[in-house]
């Protein structure tokens, strides 16, 4: 006997990447989080906390993170929705506009979170494809025209971005909404934060995770029309995002000299690796995230994710079509990377 809908029985369910016990002796470059530490600004916030906030529910629509990112981004606090991670706020697009007949597409391979999500609603999904470059197949989901489209750039897990003219194109041609997932902007060289002005039809996310060092947090934005962000306020919880990760991420938003700091570190971090990587004889793809989706000499990833794991390395395999050869790293520390490239070269020889 079940208790669950059909669909939640059958779905496999997102798993997320391995998350070691704290303290663990290991090097993480599995799961993308930033190796430096978040904004001092947002830690004076954990010490100074006053406890008589988590006696009473919190703003029930995040107003400092909306202020802040109003000041830092140049646009009106209601084009601004304020989530538990941007997860949630994909989450609260799909619960939206997927319904029978009303599909969610996306190119794969991408971040697989989003079939999951049309899982759970029980709503059809279309995924077309990416080629061996990773270039958009951008008439392929204007011609699928989904309820929802979601692009993810720089895109997990190739670290490749869409031109502007192409995500414009989408926005322009689909009649339903275009999510433009930009977890991983801070990192990149431009944004499409300028489609939201021009077009009722296009939200853009951010989250906190990456760029800001705040993975522990969870805490996301989405920038949008303000009728798109009136219609996704009937979806949130009603306290959705907590009085501290409210506090903290606001702290951390307004400080944009420490942020672009640590980008600034990783991605000279990042070209030191790929550099290191493509001279041992790695196909590194062209990476404007803080990872390397890289495919090893003989193709043997999972053989060497198993052997780095046993060294106490951890990096991100993909058991599915299209990546089972591949490997994604998230950049570390120079002194992190070096010891995962003299593993490698160990163990490729």
């Amino acid at each position: 006997m079940t208790y669950l809908r059909k669909n939640i029985e059958t779905m496999a369910g997102y798993v997320p990447g391995e998350q070691p016990p704290p303290g663990s002796k290991v090097i993480k470059l599995n799961t993308n989080e930033n190796p430096y530490p978040p904004s001092p600004a947002a830690i004076e916030i954990l010490r100074s906390f006053d406890a008589e906030l988590l006696r009473r529910y919190p703003d029930p629509v995040s107003s400092r993170v909306r202020t802040a990112v109003s000041r830092v981004f140049s646009v009106p606090e209601d084009w601004v929705l304020v989530g538990n991670g941007s997860d949630e706020i994909l989450s609260m697009l799909v619960r939206a506009c997927c319904e029978a007949g009303r599909p969610l597409a996306y190119a794969m391979p991408t971040y697989v979170l989003y079939r999951t999500l049309a899982e759970l609603q029980d709503a059809p999904f279309a995924e077309a494809s990416y080629d061996e470059e990773y270039n958009l197949p951008v008439e392929e989901l204007i011609r699928t025209d989904g309820a929802l489209t979601i692009v993810c750039t720089p895109n997990s897990p190739s670290g490749t971005t869409v031109p502007l003219d192409q995500l414009e194109s989408l926005a322009s041609n689909l009649t339903g909404i275009l999510a433009v997932d930009e977890a991983y902007v801070d990192f990149a060289d431009g944004d499409a934060l300028s489609l939201v002005q021009r077009y009722r039809n296009v939200i853009v996310l951010r989250t906190l995770s990456k760029g800001y060092s705040l993975a522990g947090l969870r805490l996301g934005f989405g920038i949008g029309s303000p009728d798109l962000i009136d219609g996704l306020m009937k979806i949130k919880d009603s306290y959705n995002v907590n009085a501290l990760s409210c506090l903290v991420g606001a702290a951390a938003i307004e400080d944009q000299a420490h942020k672009n700091a640590n980008v600034s570190r990783v991605r000279a971090s990042r070209e030191k690796l790929s550099e290191a990587l493509i001279n041992m004889g790695f196909r590194v793809w062209p990476s404007q995230s803080n990872f390397l989706l890289t495919r090893p000499p003989k193709g043997d990833a999972e053989l060497l994710y198993r052997s780095l794991k046993q060294e106490g390395i951890l990096v991100r395999y993909f058991n599915q079509p299209h990546l089972d050869d591949k490997l994604r790293i998230s950049v570390g520390t120079d002194e992190e990377n070096a010891i995962l490239v003299r593993a490698l070269a160990r163990l490729i020889s």
